[in-house]
């Protein structure tokens, strides 16, 4: 979905034009649109006044921002209640089949593990078949 630029420039114009907070604006922008494109990010550096290698810097160091929002991401728990139930084989299972995740130390769901996170959807009792029809749902 191609970013409305004039929400990115009032995001913006929110902070003050502040370079002191891109973190605050790049969150604000991914709330608004689900992800931070290039075409975002490049107006950001303009309003802002700094290269986009900043914003890059910033937007790839940080898991939690996309650069689009066709594919969902895949947040695996890895902590020591989802381990006790299967996270280590499922992170496995799921690498052989392709299948990239993000390792996430809690996700709240220590009840239900293995518990993963695809979007903003808490998945519990999660096994490779699951998240891999999950995942093709989008």
């Amino acid at each position: 979905m191609p970013h409305d630029i004039d929400v990115v420039a009032k995001i913006c114009a929110h902070h003050n034009h502040d370079p002191a907070a891109l973190l605050e604006i790049l969150h604000d922008t991914q709330e608004h649109f689900g992800c931070v494109s290039d075409e975002a990010a490049r107006r950001i550096a303009q309003d802002l006044n700094i290269s986009r290698a900043d914003i890059h810097g910033v937007r790839s160091f940080y898991g939690d921002f996309t650069r689009d929002t066709d594919k969902p991401k895949l947040k695996l728990c890895r902590a020591e209640a989802c381990q006790a139930v299967g996270s280590e084989e499922l992170a496995r299972r799921l690498s052989a089949r392709g299948i990239a995740s993000e390792t996430i130390y809690c996700l709240g769901n220590c009840a239900l593990g293995p518990a993963a996170m695809i979007g903003k959807r808490l998945i519990g009792r999660a096994s490779a078949e699951l998240l891999e029809a999950e995942l093709a749902d989008g």
